[in-house]
């Protein structure tokens, strides 16, 4: 049921992957669930970009190194992460969102339709047993220099996916009568 797989939904880290290797076919379907998100006026703004491998090192090694150039006092901890996180995972997959050439609707509605779509990754991970988060460092602003995009194009964050051996904890909510007004 699709309501016990949203409450299921959680972020599982990068220290909490274990060895083992994310399947292509495995990314590819993630993807294609990504694909059916809503888009208004049909402009499906996401993009995607898979770092396996040797391009998840070269990530980390951007990062650690633009961190250090943009930061007036580094802290090693925070070099440290830069440069594991890409390691630990099995993929990684960029997510980015092409604006609208003619701006036909506010960018807000961009983003969030790639974020919905990043919630179907993110219940396929789920459904699937593989752990996943969504990050969205401050570095984010200079993925221009390391992906290739296009004009109008930008970088939202990082999808880590991971196997996990772990156990997952429940997590708890305010009751959503708290978050809510009914006019009538």
């Amino acid at each position: 049921m699709i309501f016990d797989l949203i409450k299921k939904r959680r972020s599982v880290f990068p220290v909490q992957y274990n060895s083992s290797p994310i399947a292509k076919a495995d990314i590819e379907k993630v993807l294609e669930v990504a694909n059916w998100a809503p888009t208004h006026r049909k402009t499906e703004p996401w993009r995607f970009k898979v770092l396996l491998g040797e391009a998840k090192e070269r990530l980390g090694q951007f990062l650690s190194k633009k961190y250090q150039e943009t930061e007036t006092r580094p802290k090693q901890i925070k070099i440290k992460k830069l440069l594991e996180n890409p390691r630990r995972a099995g993929a990684i997959i960029a997510i980015c969102m092409q604006r609208d050439a003619k701006e036909s609707l506010p960018e807000w509605e961009e983003i969030a339709a790639t974020a919905m779509a990043v919630q179907n990754m993110w219940l396929c991970c789920v459904e699937m047993g593989i752990g996943c988060y969504w990050s969205s460092p401050g570095l984010i602003q200079y993925m221009g220099d390391f992906l290739d995009l296009n004009e109008g194009e930008k970088c939202l964050g990082f999808f880590y996916m991971g196997h996990y051996d772990e156990e997952i904890p429940e997590q708890s909510r305010t009751p959503v009568a708290e978050k809510t007004v009914w006019l009538e």
